[in-house]
């Protein structure tokens, strides 16, 4: 944007940013980090619709909270340490990385609707639109690629 002297904006096209957003929050594992990251998650879209004038409806919101609160809720529950999620975004869409201390890979089970938990990384696999698991040196990532227009 072009500021003029009196205070008037004009819009010059180039108002977009060039880089993705990025940001990344550390987790401990202590009781209320899988609600601090879905804040965490909900303020980084807040920030996206400002920075990038990304148009995130509520349906879109609710599902990236939701994949967010799966892979740190797995992230909790099967490692012995701290762990990081990292988003990056931008206006057509939004990464999310969990980093966690265990090197065993997530199991991705069979649909089966009498089973009783492990249902997790199904609900991810129903929303993002890629799923990738890798090793790292201090455990495995575990990303999601969130389209936001559907």
């Amino acid at each position: 944007m072009f500021e003029h002297l009196d205070g008037a904006v004009i819009p010059t096209g180039f108002d977009v940013p060039v880089e993705p957003l990025r940001r990344a929050a550390h987790y401990t594992g202590e009781p209320g980090c899988i609600a601090a990251a879905r804040s965490f998650a909900a303020l980084f879209l807040q920030q996206l619709r400002t920075a990038w004038r990304a148009t995130i409806d509520d349906r879109a919101d609710e599902e990236l909270l939701l994949v967010v609160s799966e892979l740190v809720t797995n992230a909790d529950r099967h490692s012995n340490g701290p762990y990081i999620l990292e988003l990056e975004g931008t206006d057509a869409a939004v990464t999310v990385s969990v980093y966690d201390s265990s090197v065993a890979l997530p199991r991705r089970y069979p649909r089966d609707p009498e089973r009783v938990g492990r249902h997790g990384l199904e609900i991810v696999h129903a929303l993002a639109a890629e799923v990738t698991t890798e090793r790292v040196p201090v455990g495995k990532r575990v990303r999601a690629l969130f389209t936001l227009a559907r």
